[in-house]
Formats: C-alpha cells, sequence, structure tokens
C-alpha cells in the first residue's frame, strides 16, 4: 500500500535534519498560530491563495523565490563549512564523518539540493515574479492574457519547490548533482529515491514555467494598451519577451530528457544506459541544449532590470534603445548554439572545439553593446545612488568579472586548465550574483508601487555593502583555489596548504549572514514605518506603471491609457499632462478567484510524491483527481465580474481600498459579459 515507504526513510537519526525539521515546524507554527490570532485565514484564502491577479501571484512567485534563496543559501554555507572542516587527512570528524562533520553521500544531496534550489526554484521564480508584477503595467493592460493559467503555472512551481523540502524529513534527495549527471542517474547506479524527488520537482517546475512563457508571450503581443507600438515598449518588455520565447522553446527539451529518464528507471528500458544500445551523451546533449539557453533566460531578465533602473537614476533617456532590442535577441539567438563548450574535455575534437569557443565568444559582443549603452547612458546623468541604482552598478561589475572570466573559459585550450574546478564554480556564481544584483534591484524599485512606501533606504544600504563584501570573500578565493587545481563537489581537501583562503571564503558565509541581519531589519524598519510613497515613488520614473496609483490598484488603470511615446510618463512630464485625470469611468471586467489552480498544485505535489515511493493506486487516484478537477473547471460558467464605474471612482478617490492587501466584497458572477 505505501509502495517503498517506510519509518526507515524518516531520518530522525540525523541530529542535522531533526533540528531542521524542529525550526521549519516551529516556524509553521507561529505562522499559522499568527493567522489564527489574527483571524487571517479566510482572507490568505480568499485574496491569496485562489487569487488570479498578476500582481498578488507575482508576490508570491517572490515569496516562494526568497525562502527557497535562503535554503539554498544554508546548503552553500554547510558546504563551504564542511570544506573548511575537513581539510587535509588530519582533520577531525564530527557527527559521524570521518572528515568534517557531513559524510560524502548527505554532502552529494547538498551540492545537488544547492543547484537545484538556487535555479530552478529561487532564481526562476523571482524572475517570473518580477514579470508577471511589471510586464502588465508597462504595456497598460488589466492582467495577463490567461489569469487562470498564470495561477496554475505559479502552483505547479510550488509543487516541484514543495517537493524538495519533503525529501529534507522524508527519504533522500539526489545525490547526482543538479545537472543529474549519467549514469548516476540511471536506477542500477542510483535505486534509492532522491533522483526521482529531484526529477519530479524538476518536471513540476518545468510545466510551470512553460505555462507562464506562454501566457507572457501571449500577453506582450496581444495586449498592449492603444498607442504602444512595438518600438514604443519599456526594454523590460522586451528583454521578458526574448526570455519567454527561449523559455518556451528550451523548457520542452528538458521535459522531454526527463521523461525518458523517468521511463529508463521505472520501465527498465536504457535510453541513457551505455552498454545496453544507449548512450549517456544523449542525455547530456538534450539537458545542456536546454542548460546553457537556461542561462539566458535568467540573465536577460537582469540586463532588462538593468535598463529600466539606471536611466531612471541617471535621470536620462536610455541610450541606444534600438540596439538595446537587437542586443536581447542576439543573446537569445547565440543561447541556442553554444551548449557543447560544455564538453571541450570530452573528445570532440579541433572542429567542433573551435565552433563552439567562436560561438561562446560571439556572445560577448551583444553583452558589451548593452554594457556601453548603460555606461552611455549614465554619462552627464545625475546620478542618484538610491539602493537600487546600487544594486545595478555592482551588477555591471559583476558582469565584468563573470563575462571576462567566461571569455577565459570559452577558449577551449584554456578550459583543458580549470575545467570542473572551482575556477568555473567561481565564474559561473558571478553571473548568478548578476542576476541576484538585478533582481535585488528590481524588488527594491518596485516595492513602493506594490505597497505603496519604500523600503528603508539606510538598512537597505547596509544590506547591499555587506552582501557585496561576502560575495567578495567568498568567491574570489574560488578563483584561486581552482588555479590551484582544487576540483568542484569535494567533501574533502586534501592539502592543508590551503586552508587560509578556506578561511577567508568562511569569512565571507559569515558576512552573508550579517547581510540577512540588515534584509530582515529593512523589512521589520519599512513595515513599521510604512511612509506612503507617490504614485512616481523615486521621482524620476519614466515608464507607464509610475503613472498609476502607489499602491496600485488591483485593477491596474482607472481607465485604458493611450500611449503616446516610448516613456510615456516622462513624456507626460515634459508636457505637463502628468496629472491630469479622467473626467468619467466606464466599468471594468475582471475575472473572479477560482479555487482550481492551488487545488491542481496540491494534488501535483501528492502525484510527484507518489511517483517518487512508487505508491501506485495513490499515483493513479491523484492523476485522475487533477483531470476531473480540469473538466469540471472546462465546464465552469463563471465569466468573471464588472466593477462598476462608481466603485472604481470611489476606490480612484481611496487608494487604499483597492490596494492588493486589501480585503474585496464578494462580487457577483456573470453569466455573460462585455469586456470594457
Amino acid at each position: 500500500m505505501l509502495g517503498r515507504l517506510s519509518l526507515a526513510a524518516i531520518p530522525y537519526d540525523n541530529p542535522i535534519l531533526v533540528s531542521t525539521f524542529a525550526v521549519v515546524a516551529l516556524l509553521g507554527i507561529v505562522i499559522i498560530g499568527a493567522a489564527l490570532y489574527f483571524g487571517k485565514l479566510g482572507y490568505i484564502w480568499r485574496e491569496w491563495l485562489t487569487t488570479v491577479d498578476h500582481k498578488k501571484i507575482g508576490v508570491m512567485y517572490i515569496i516562494l523565490g526568497l525562502v527557497m534563496l535562503f535554503r539554498g543559501f544554508m546548503d552553500g554555507a554547510m558546504m563551504r563549512t564542511q570544506q573548511l572542516l575537513a581539510d587535509g587527512p588530519n582533520s577531525p570528524g564530527y557527527l559521524g564523518a570521518q572528515h568534517g562533520y557531513l559524510p560524502p553521500y548527505h554532502f552529494d544531496q547538498i551540492y545537488t539540493a544547492h543547484g537545484t534550489l538556487m535555479l530552478f526554484f529561487a532564481a526562476t521564480p523571482l524572475v517570473a515574479g518580477l514579470g508577471n508584477l511589471i510586464v502588465p503595467l508597462q504595456i497598460g493592460a488589466r492582467d495577463m492574457a490567461f489569469p487562470y493559467l498564470n495561477a496554475t503555472s505559479l502552483w505547479l512551481t510550488v509543487s516541484g519547490a514543495a517537493l524538495c523540502m519533503i525529501s529534507l524529513f522524508v527519504g533522500e534527495f539526489s545525490n547526482a548533482t543538479w545537472v543529474g549527471l549519467m549514469p548516476f542517474s540511471e536506477m542500477p547506479t542510483n535505486p534509492g529515491v532522491g533522483v526521482d524527488y529531484w526529477m519530479w520537482a524538476f518536471q513540476l517546475s518545468s510545466i510551470g514555467t512553460t505555462f507562464n512563457a506562454i501566457n507572457m508571450i501571449a500577453t506582450i503581443v496581444k495586449m498592449r494598451a492603444p498607442g504602444m507600438r512595438w518600438f514604443r515598449m519599456p526594454v523590460y518588455c522586451w528583454s521578458s519577451l526574448t526570455t519567454n520565447i527561449i523559455g518556451l522553446s528550451i523548457f520542452p527539451v528538458v521535459t522531454v530528457a526527463l521523461t525518458m529518464l523517468g521511463i529508463d528507471r521505472y520501465f527498465g528500458t536504457h535510453f541513457f544506459t551505455a552498454g545496453y544500445g544507449g548512450n549517456f551523451m544523449l542525455y547530456v546533449n538534450l539537458f545542456w541544449i536546454w542548460g546553457h539557453p537556461e542561462v539566458y533566460f535568467l540573465m536577460l531578465p537582469a540586463f532588462g532590470l538593468f535598463s529600466e533602473i539606471v536611466p531612471t537614476f541617471s535621470n536620462k533617456a536610455l541610450f541606444g534603445y534600438p540596439t538595446m532590442v537587437a542586443a536581447s535577441f542576439s543573446i537569445g539567438g547565440i543561447g541556442w548554439v553554444v551548449w557543447a563548450h560544455h564538453f571541450f574535455t570530452m573528445g570532440m575534437g579541433p572542429e567542433l572545439n573551435g565552433y563552439f569557443s567562436a560561438a561562446t565568444m560571439l556572445v560577448g559582443i551583444p553583452t558589451g553593446v548593452k554594457a556601453f549603452n548603460w555606461l552611455f547612458t549614465m554619462y552627464r546623468g545625475r546620478i542618484t545612488y538610491a539602493t537600487p541604482m546600487l544594486w545595478a552598478l555592482i551588477g555591471l561589475v559583476l558582469l565584468l568579472i563573470g563575462g571576462l572570466t567566461g571569455m577565459m573559459l570559452s577558449a577551449s585550450v584554456f578550459d583543458y586548465t580549470v575545467h570542473n574546478s572551482l575556477f568555473v564554480v567561481a565564474h559561473f556564481h558571478c553571473m548568478v550574483l548578476v542576476i541576484g544584483a538585478a533582481l535585488f534591484a528590481g524588488v527594491t524599485y518596485w516595492w513602493p508601487k506594490v505597497f505603496g512606501f519604500k523600503l528603508d533606504e539606510r538598512n537597505g544600504q547596509m544590506y547591499f555593502w555587506t552582501f557585496v563584501l561576502a560575495s567578495l570573500l567568498v568567491f574570489v578565493p574560488l578563483f584561486y583555489l581552482g588555479f590551484a587545481g582544487v576540483t568542484r563537489r569535494l567533501d574533502y581537501i586534501y592539502n592543508p596548504a590551503l586552508k587560509p583562503l578556506l578561511w577567508v571564503s568562511e569569512g565571507g558565509i559569515g558576512m552573508y549572514f550579517v547581510s540577512l541581519f540588515y534584509f530582515g531589519k529593512m523589512l521589520y524598519v519599512s513595515l513599521r514605518d510604512q511612509i506612503p510613497a507617490q504614485a512616481d515613488a523615486w521621482g524620476t520614473g519614466r515608464t507607464l506603471e509610475w503613472l498609476t496609483h502607489t499602491p496600485v490598484p488591483f485593477y491596474n488603470f482607472a481607465v485604458t491609457p493611450q500611449i503616446n511615446a516610448r516613456d510615456e510618463l516622462a513624456w507626460r512630464k515634459a508636457k505637463g499632462v502628468e496629472g491630469v485625470q479622467p473626467t468619467h469611468y466606464v466599468p471594468i471586467h475582471l475575472p473572479s478567484n477560482t479555487a482550481v489552480p492551488v487545488i491542481i498544485g496540491a494534488l501535483a505535489t501528492v502525484f510527484g510524491f507518489a511517483m517518487t515511493w512508487r505508491i501506485w493506486w495513490l499515483s493513479i487516484a491523484s492523476l485522475l483527481a487533477i483531470i476531473i478537477v480540469v473538466i469540471i473547471r472546462s465546464f465552469d460558467k463563471n465569466e468573471g465580474y464588472v466593477l462598476s464605474a462608481e466603485d472604481i471612482a470611489k476606490m480612484e478617490n481611496q487608494v487604499a481600498l483597492a490596494s492588493i492587501i486589501a480585503e474585496q466584497p464578494k462580487r457577483p458572477a456573470l453569466a455573460q459579459v462585455e469586456a470594457h
């Protein structure tokens, strides 16, 4: 009845996991207790868990990303601490480990979880969250093209993240790296449930991301406000369009690869098993055909964020708008033809090595165009060094470091020297930190637009400086360790002479905890004070989202705006009409909330868990339940509701009534309605 699941699957003898479970359980009790004490459970269900509002979905994506970012960071901290303690043959062992405090099998799970969580469940939800929040506002839309599908995308991503968290306390996680290296992911060499947890978490989140890509493309193509021609769109919208075209084309590839891996593991086929007619290089090619465009899937939104923030805080129009658009599409196209630079040491031959080396270097051209355009935008600008601008500037510095080391690695002769070393890890983390800096900049930049007040500037800047110092301390030593020949994924460092560099890196981990303190303090002070922000919260906004109220109403715009220029708000300021209000309103058609997406997400979690443990009856029951729920939904005649002109006028006079944190009255659904 329970497949492979038994009490032995619960790691009650592991003090690290037991203490982690105690902390998680305590936090859960505190959150649920607070919701009960303040009577907010109904509000959370009605206004958040069942919402189809793109802004609330964006906020929940960001919350998910931040939670998983913290979990992934803790895994990284455990790895760095293990390597510090397990340095040299005479290093002591703790908690049953021969050296350090983590046995090799546990260490393997931690680095696999670290990569999986940071890329799939931290960076990707944060990118999707900001896209959900901002793109409809920047193009003058009421919502995403498919609000119901948008919510389903979120909850499928949450489902995958939930499986990763469950694996902490029931069973184990994969030890085959975040890439799922062959043959380590095949059933004969890895019969445990860890690979299955990883596979189903990855599969569910990739389906959710594919849905989100479809939705974002349809929204940008079909829902732009009147007058917003293609070359009046903000660069962030162009970046979102490019990145979601990439997502729509690459995530089905990894879905196929994971499906083939699942067939191997569940039905005994051998797509990837050498010696049985299979070829593990087939998996590696499929994975990296997805995996390297995925880097640009995350990087292009970061570039789009810089392109919004730099002009705002330079008080100038973005330099080279057409070339920025062309560069985005160039990066997206070139990203498809560079995947085999991961195989320089695998015997491809000089012809293929030369081609993929040149193709990889080619990415530097459009990336350099963007970097110079940002610099030219700042040239002779009236720069304000607010927290979002600081994040953007450090992102440019990290892009320089990561880009130059990437050019070094693109030369196959150099790659032979440092392949699979900590030099590669340091380079990759520099690029990921570019994404992180852009995301922190974006969250800080648009926070007042969503919630009506700015994040505390003093603690925000302390968070920034401590985070930057921590990043330098952690990753600069890794470049040196890579040159010293230290390979990645080592639970035991063989050479005691490397300990000073390990201590520096560990000091950076300690500084990250200091930055976390300032991050928490920034949120606390901001929520405590809640100093109201203006519609144009920074005073130098240029794009359409800063034209609407702060906080933005759930209906976005009382009247659909007419677009006159690329920087619409800047154009209206120049004409002196930014404060003009409509003289009358017309009813607005909006979609109703629905519980179907969150139910599908819950059932998908049950399905993934049941498949992981081979509980066949539960797998079949949960899959059938998903199908039945979708069929029932298809017969739902709820076509949304109409917000009357009187309600709009009332909310426009008192914006707090329409904010995303305000509880809205129940409005009757319509059988037939004409959208406005």
